[in-house]
């Protein structure tokens, strides 16, 4: 979420109008005129998939494109059109850029396919609703929709109908954010914070509050109490670091180097930000439970602060 101040013209095309989890059969398709007619996707030679989603301008124009569209806004504008669920200043296209459709950046169609999944998170089989669910929950710091509502089924069908005509069942290419390998150094406060002044500060604030305009979230705020919180997946500064290797600074994703993502992830990871809502009173113990991990910073003390013990 580090964007540059080369690219903030950026902003009408990747952050907000035209932002941007992903496939099904044919039989499938509520609508007839839901799958668009375009190539069949081609396997490159690691096996993985290469796909394109559907354009904007093919969304079927009857009843499923109808509510199509209310996914597609819900995605771009979450604030406005599902701010019930939202607890933050973000909106879903903060983190899956270009309306949910770009490659590296946990693009929609990708992750609609590859559910129902087991998730270590939650140490049970999940369906694409329930991963969405914890979207609001966790990266929306807010509540999750009930199975069934019209927020979720709307997003639910945005993702189906971006994901048409990708195959079941195996990997494609661009799906989530790219792993980026561990730096010759470990990541590193200081050079972090010098790298987000350098790179993010000026669209993001040097306190990492973001910009708003019109009381618009424009540029996300990357910590404090209007991001996301402890238990989104962004908090481990393994996934942080391949979002950003991969999509930041805006317009000039791989740019930066794996030692930079890996400095800056960690700075922004650093700070303190909305408690985990799984929290059992003891930031030791939820550690234990939801946060045994090298990558994340949860319960660690950084510059004399225990993170999550605000």
């Amino acid at each position: 979420m580090f964007f540059s101040p080369l690219k903030a013209g950026l902003l009408a095309m990747a952050v907000f109008p035209v932002y941007s989890l992903a496939a099904q059969g044919e039989a499938a398709s509520p609508s007839a005129s839901a799958s668009p007619s375009r190539p069949a996707a081609a396997v490159n030679t690691s096996g993985a998939v290469a796909f394109k989603p559907p354009s904007a301008d093919s969304i079927p124009d009857d009843e499923f494109g109808k509510i199509v569209r209310q996914g597609e806004q819900i995605f771009i504008n979450t604030q406005k059109n599902a701010g019930q669920f939202v607890g933050n200043s973000l909106n879903c296209v903060n983190c899956h850029l270009d309306a949910g459709r770009k490659s590296n950046s946990s693009p929609l169609w990708a992750a609609y396919i590859s559910y129902p999944a087991y998730r270590s998170k939650n140490k049970h089989v999940n369906t694409f609703a329930e991963r969405l669910q914890g979207c609001f929950r966790f990266s929306m710091n807010g509540k999750a929709p009930a199975f069934g509502d019209p927020t979720l089924v709307a997003l639910e069908s945005y993702a189906y109908w971006l994901a048409t005509g990708a195959p079941v069942g195996g990997t494609l290419e661009g799906r989530g954010y790219p792993e980026v390998k561990k730096p010759a150094q470990p990541a590193d406060y200081a050079r972090g914070e010098k790298v987000y002044q350098q790179k993010c500060a000026l669209c993001h604030g040097a306190d990492g509050q973001g910009q708003a305009s019109a009381g618009k979230t424009v540029f996300p705020p990357l910590w404090g109490e209007k991001s996301f919180n402890w238990g989104a997946g962004m908090h481990d500064i393994k996934n942080a670091s391949g979002f950003i290797k991969a999509n930041m600074p805006l317009g000039l994703g791989g740019t930066l180097t794996e030692q930079e993502a890996w400095d800056v992830a960690l700075f922004m990871d650093s700070h303190e930000r909305p408690q985990d809502p799984r929290f059992n009173g003891s930031v030791e113990e939820t550690r234990k439970k939801y946060h045994d991990s090298p990558t994340s910073l949860y319960g660690k003390s950084v510059n004399g602060h225990v993170l999550g013990a605000k």
